[in-house]
């Protein structure tokens, strides 16, 4: 029994000698096992930051993001906000850079002549050697499809930490805008004086072109709806940053301006007909004899002319037109003495000059026309 025993506690360490020597393996297996996973976990985990930081830089950090900012404000009829975007007012220093009259008037930025501005896609964002970005966005403004290139740079005040981008190019244009026929005249429904924005203030020339700066993209509808002058409307799509934009159209008269015309001249020619003489004084009508009239001569408009009006340097001319008085006078012969009467009708062309006084009324001078 003792030996029995004693074999029995003899070989028990090495039962539990076995046992361990199996489980190390198996745990060292599990660690390395566990570390691989860690290491995958680890690797898509950085993946996946890498991954959301590079879509978190194209949307909200990047050159493009920067420029949809700018576009989104404009869409949105923010004009005050777009004017703060970095890089978007431009100086009198830039302008003349960018040979642009430096005096551009800035009317035309500010919400009320904002065109709807929707379908912004971004095409392509290209950076060059000096560091500048170009980013191409294509849209459609008030119903126009377009496209515009923007140079983008990083700003001064960057930390380093988020980047910072400003235009390198201005992204305002000018429009040199010609209206003849009329001092006045509406931008996307805005009403402009040309008074009130020429650098000349008062002194300004009706026929001078007027610079006006532009947010691009943009599109501008001027027209003239005037009592005295009408046109219909222009479009001009500003979609080339500090670009110079020349538009030029003439007006034309009103049936209303025409009718007050028509009735000043038949006005003008009839106190003409009240001068008893055979020459009006400062009248485009008279009626010479050789002999001499027993009684002053009476006069009688028989026909009015049909006046039209035509652009005459910054005002209006009566064309060319004729008209028929109406002379009833007694002649006495001063060969035989005898009188007889003389009913005679008078053709006669005649002629004006139309000026559109600064209180918006209009000063007509008739004249006679060979």
């Amino acid at each position: 029994m003792e030996h029995d025993g004693g074999d029995v506690t003899a070989e028990a360490p090495v039962a539990r000698t076995r046992t361990a020597t199996v489980a190390g393996p198996r745990r060292r297996r599990k660690l390395a096992a566990d570390l691989a996973a860690l290491s995958v976990v680890g690797i898509l985990l950085v993946g996946a930051i890498g991954a959301t930081s590079a879509v978190l830089y194209r949307q909200l950090y990047s050159p493009t993001a920067f420029v949809l900012d700018y576009l989104h404000l404009l869409a949105d009829g923010r004009a005050t906000d777009a004017l703060l975007v970095p890089g978007v007012s431009a100086s009198s220093k830039t302008l003349a850079a960018a040979d642009l009259p430096e005096d551009a008037s800035g009317a035309l930025l500010r919400s009320s002549t904002l065109t709807p501005l929707s379908d912004v896609e971004p095409v392509s964002e290209k950076t060059d050697a000096d560091g500048t970005t170009t980013v191409t966005v294509t849209y459609r403004v008030g119903g126009h499809a377009g496209a515009t290139s923007f140079q983008v740079e990083r700003d001064a005040q960057d930390d380093g930490i988020l980047p910072r981008w400003r235009f390198a190019k201005s992204p305002l244009a000018v429009i040199e805008l010609a209206v003849k026929g009329s001092m006045q005249f509406e931008v996307n429904g805005f009403s402009v004086d040309k008074r009130q924005v020429s650098p000349d203030g008062n002194e300004a020339d009706p026929l001078d072109p007027i610079p006006m700066l532009a947010f691009s993209p943009g599109l501008y509808s001027i027209k003239v709806d005037t009592a005295a002058t009408t046109s219909p409307g222009v479009a001009v799509l500003s979609d080339t940053p500090l670009a110079e934009i020349p538009v030029s159209f003439q007006a034309e008269p009103t049936d209303k301006f025409i009718g007050v015309v028509q009735k000043q001249v038949d006005g003008f020619l009839a106190q003409c007909a009240t001068q008893k003489v055979l020459q009006p004084t400062g009248c485009p009508f008279g009626y010479y004899v050789r002999n001499r009239i027993v009684e002053p001569p009476n006069w009688k408009i028989e026909e009015n002319p049909v006046v039209t009006l035509e652009p005459d340097g910054a005002g209006w001319a009566i064309t060319r037109t004729q008209a028929v008085a109406k002379i009833e006078v007694q002649i006495r012969s001063i060969f035989d003495g005898s009188v007889y009467n003389v009913t005679e009708l008078v053709p006669f062309f005649l002629t004006g000059k139309i000026t559109i006084l600064p209180d918006g009324t209009a000063s007509i001078a008739v004249s006679a026309a060979d």
